[in-house]
């Protein structure tokens, strides 16, 4: 009698969906306008709804401006050096943070030309646009060696989902192609064989670094990809199913399965129907939210474990490239000023091309 009554206690996936979505965007606008843009985009490419593209315009004011502050002031050595220490004291002080501080020692402006440059730019670029300084920009992201940061044991130990981003957003920028030789470095700090000497801690950090292999090839959720590429790491979590339900965070453990949807698996494979359940019992009713680990229901804090169950509960069939915000009716006449649709650059250097 009580295993039926908890059955009919535990909510649907279609529940758990509605009632996060509606706690996130009924105090949307409170989230800081990073975090607004995560979540618009992300709900935009699983949806294709134009409602969302203005929570992706408030980001893309945010990243530009930014991108104007740094990138126009690339050719100052003294600015370089001085942002680039003050994005190292902005990491905490927590274990995690000390970690990459001691990783980052040897490079010590590696945070500044990936964190900042490459984040910003690579947003910029997948709105559609390029933003202030772009040239400035690319040739000081080329004429830096990124190589030996992402490919060190250390740095990979304490950010490997990370530095998966940095390379990604270094190849979609033409900066440089990083791929294999991350992908080789990964595999020589993770060997499979090894998995039983790793902490807890270090099992989540090579679980995060192989979901984001996937998630960056899709460009974040535009487009799937192919299940062949990534077979080494989607045999690995089926093969270890039970230490990731058991080990994994929530964001992992929902990372994973959307892993397979993005791999083209279909919503009845089990590693994707393993991970809904988890998820749908890690959410709490009492605040509409999946809490952090240690408890903590703040919106801002949990909003990328939250739209992470939102996806993997209510996969689509199709996903949608951009928000092109110049193309798009509820936001090409709001965009920031510094920003050039692609199209427009696309047409300027062939003009010159044929100048020539």
């Amino acid at each position: 009698m009580s295993s039926t009554l908890a059955a009919k206690s535990q909510p649907s996936a279609d529940e758990v969906y509605q009632r996060i979505q509606q706690n996130l965007e009924q105090h949307l606008y409170q989230l800081p306008p990073r975090v607004q843009g995560h979540y618009g985009i992300r709900l935009y490419r699983m949806t294709g709804d134009e409602q969302y593209a203005n929570a992706a315009l408030v980001d893309l004011f945010a990243v530009t401006e930014a991108q104007s502050f740094y990138a126009c002031q690339l050719d100052d050595p003294e600015f370089v050096k001085s942002e680039s220490l003050k994005a190292i004291s902005q990491l905490g002080n927590g274990p995690r943070a000390k970690a990459r501080k001691k990783a980052l020692k040897p490079f010590p402006e590696f945070l500044f030309y990936t964190d900042v440059l490459l984040r910003y730019a690579s947003r910029i670029d997948e709105l559609g646009f390029t933003g202030p300084c772009h040239d400035k920009l690319l040739k000081g992201l080329k004429s830096t060696d990124l190589q030996h940061g992402l490919t060190d044991e250390a740095m990979i130990e304490a950010w490997a989902a990370q530095l998966v981003n940095y390379v990604y957003w270094a190849k979609q920028l033409g900066v440089g192609d990083y791929l294999e030789d991350y992908k080789a470095a990964f595999k020589r700090v993770y060997p499979d064989a090894e998995d039983g000497k790793l902490s807890k801690a270090q099992y989540r950090n090579k679980l995060y670094g192989m979901t984001h292999f996937i998630f960056a090839a899709s460009e974040y959720y535009q487009h799937p990809v192919d299940a062949k590429e990534f077979a080494w790491i989607l045999d690995y979590f089926e093969a270890n199913r039970e230490r990731i339900l058991s080990d994994a965070t929530n964001d992992i453990i929902a990372e994973v399965g959307i892993s397979y949807l993005l791999a083209g698996k279909g919503k009845d494979h089990p590693m994707v129907k393993a991970t809904q359940a988890h998820i749908i019992k890690s959410f709490d009713p009492e605040v509409d939210f999946i809490r952090s680990p240690k408890g903590n229901p703040a919106l801002a804090l949990g909003e990328h474990r939250n739209v992470l169950a939102m996806m993997l509960l209510k996969w689509p069939e199709k996903l949608h490239k951009g928000p092109y915000l110049s193309e798009l009716k509820a936001t090409r006449k709001y965009l920031p000023m510094q920003v050039t649709p692609l199209e427009s650059v696309k047409q300027a250097t062939e003009s010159t091309k044929k100048a020539k």
